[in-house]
Order: C-alpha cells, then sequence, then structure tokens
C-alpha cells in the first residue's frame, strides 16, 4: 500500500514504466486518466487536468474527490471498488451540489461497491446536469428501502440506475402499468458498468460511451409508454401538418397520367394514320390530315 500523492505513488510503481515520463508535465492536456487496482488514496494531482474527459480510479483507497473540481470536461467517471466514506477518523461525503453542478458534461458515474451508507448525501448528485446513467449496488445505501425511488425522483436527467433502465412506473407515481412496462422487467435489463479489455484506448473508451447512451435510449423508446406515445402523436401532428403537400403531390400524379393518356393515345393514332397512307391507296387521305392536324392541336393546347 502506498500512502503519498499520486505522482510519489505512480513513479515509484513498477507498472508506471508503461507510461511516457513526461506525462505529469503535460497533465493540463489530458484526456483520458486510467489508475485501477494500484491501491492509490489521493488524486490531489488531477486538478491541472483541465482537459480530462474520462477519469478510471476503481479499485484503489480513494477517500476524496474534490479534487476533480476543475475536470469539468469529465464524460465519464468511474470510482467503483474504492473504500470511500470508510477511513476512519477522516469520515467523509461526497462533495456538495456546487461541485456537481460544476461537471456539465458528465454523463455516466460508477460509484458502486463503495461505503456510502445515506440517502441524504446521494442527493447532492442531483446537480448534476446531464447525468445519464449511475451504479450504487453493493453499496450500504442500496439495502436501504425506498433507495431507488429516492434517487430517481431527484436526479431528473438519469435514464438508468444499476442493473435497469429506469421505467415510467419509477417516475409517475401510482401508475399501474402491463408486466411488459413494469420496474425490473428483463427488456429494461442493461449492465452499462462492464469493463473494456485491458489495454483499451480513449477512442475504445469515447465508443463505449457512445454505445451505452444509444443503448439506453433504445430501450426507452421501445419501453417506455410516454415515449411512445409522445412519439405517435409527433407523427400525427407532422403529418396534419404537411397533409397539405401530400394532396398536392396527388393531385399532381394525376395530371400527370391525363398527359400520358393523351400521348398514347395520340401516338397510336399517328401509327395508324401512317400506315394506312402507305398500305391502303384507297385511304382517304385529306380527312385523316385534317383529324391528325386536330389532334395535334389539341395535344398542344393540354401541354401549353
Amino acid at each position: 500500500m502506498f500512502h503519498g500523492t499520486i505522482i510519489e505513488e505512480l513513479t515509484n510503481h513498477r507498472e508506471w514504466s508503461h507510461y511516457n515520463e513526461n506525462i505529469i508535465e503535460d497533465q493540463k492536456d489530458f484526456v483520458f486518466v486510467k489508475f485501477s487496482g494500484l491501491h492509490l488514496k489521493s488524486m490531489e494531482n488531477l486538478q491541472s487536468c483541465i482537459s480530462l474527459r474520462v477519469c478510471i480510479f476503481s479499485n484503489n483507497f480513494i477517500t476524496d474527490i474534490r479534487p476533480l473540481q476543475s475536470c469539468m470536461k469529465l464524460i465519464k467517471l468511474d470510482l467503483h471498488g474504492n473504500q470511500v466514506l470508510l477511513l476512519l477518523l477522516q469520515i467523509k461525503s461526497l462533495p456538495d451540489t456546487k461541485f456537481w453542478s460544476g461537471l456539465k458534461n458528465l454523463k455516466l458515474l460508477y460509484l458502486h461497491d463503495n461505503g456510502f451508507a445515506k440517502l441524504k448525501n446521494l442527493c447532492m448528485l442531483s446537480a448534476c446536469p446531464s447525468l445519464i446513467a449511475l451504479t450504487m449496488f453493493d453499496c450500504p445505501v442500496s439495502l436501504k428501502k425506498g433507495y431507488r425511488h429516492v434517487l430517481v425522483n431527484s436526479i431528473w436527467t438519469l435514464k438508468a440506475l444499476d442493473h435497469h433502465v429506469i421505467s415510467d412506473e419509477e417516475i409517475i407515481q401510482n401508475w399501474h402499468l402491463p408486466e411488459r412496462f413494469k420496474t425490473y422487467n428483463h427488456r429494461l435489463l442493461f449492465n452499462f458498468c462492464s469493463a473494456l479489455k485491458k489495454g483499451s484506448t480513449y477512442e475504445d473508451e469515447i465508443d463505449n460511451i457512445k454505445y451505452i447512451i444509444s443503448k439506453i435510449n433504445e430501450i426507452l423508446a421501445h419501453n417506455s409508454p410516454v415515449l411512445i406515445i409522445q412519439r405517435w402523436t409527433r407523427g400525427f401532428l407532422v403529418r396534419k401538418k404537411m397533409s397539405h403537400l401530400f394532396l398536392y403531390k396527388k393531385h399532381e400524379k394525376s395530371i400527370s397520367e391525363c398527359e400520358k393518356r393523351w400521348i398514347y393515345k395520340h401516338k397510336g393514332f399517328d401509327n395508324k394514320l401512317f400506315k394506312e397512307l402507305f398500305f391502303q391507296p384507297g385511304t382517304n387521305i385529306t380527312e385523316k390530315f385534317a383529324r391528325w392536324k386536330h389532334g395535334k392541336k389539341k395535344l398542344w393546347v393540354n401541354f401549353h
């Protein structure tokens, strides 16, 4: 176990050789940090990582995440498996609403397998304006009655909690839905906190984040009655608003078909005329040509 700062711990750790020696000097340009299972206990030197987007500090001994306050571009934060809130004589809690309101781009937050015990403290997460998915399973607080109900109705942007996408039944009180749309239905099951393979890059992480968000939205689109009704209503209103265009096209199509019939009729008459002139010597040429000219004039009027 290491007891110094993050820089001292990492530079003395055998896995630090995998990273460039100059990486610390360029911390402000970091977009991806992954230090999992290295027994770290401090994040204080991440304050200068102002460009950080993906931060993975799982399975360490982190007790304070306030140094991340300057990392306002964070999209994914993984702190699962840390002994947060359990350090003796230094009991700490999640940062206040000011901290979370600053993380405007944070969408995925993994806090499972930690020592969180108070629901009141977790309600601070309601200030996070873009949070979509949160994990809190295997924490003492997840065993409390009403834990899921409190979090779902406190964090309005939340779409998935632990292993299930949030159902409409959890949001709308006293709404009893068919089995397909009920809470914990197998259709809403989705494990969005599975770890990527070792050696994954920043691009891999970003692709995985996009996949998780799109999958959650897809599950909701097919299993949320509210979204289904909204989708059908929008479709109806759009079709109603655009109906005059469809009617105009239909009218235009009927005119076009009428013109085609005129063309085919005159073409057939012309062929018949020339056939009679060349193969039937007794044909009344004057009368035939008169009718042919009259038809041509009628066709010209029809088009112009």
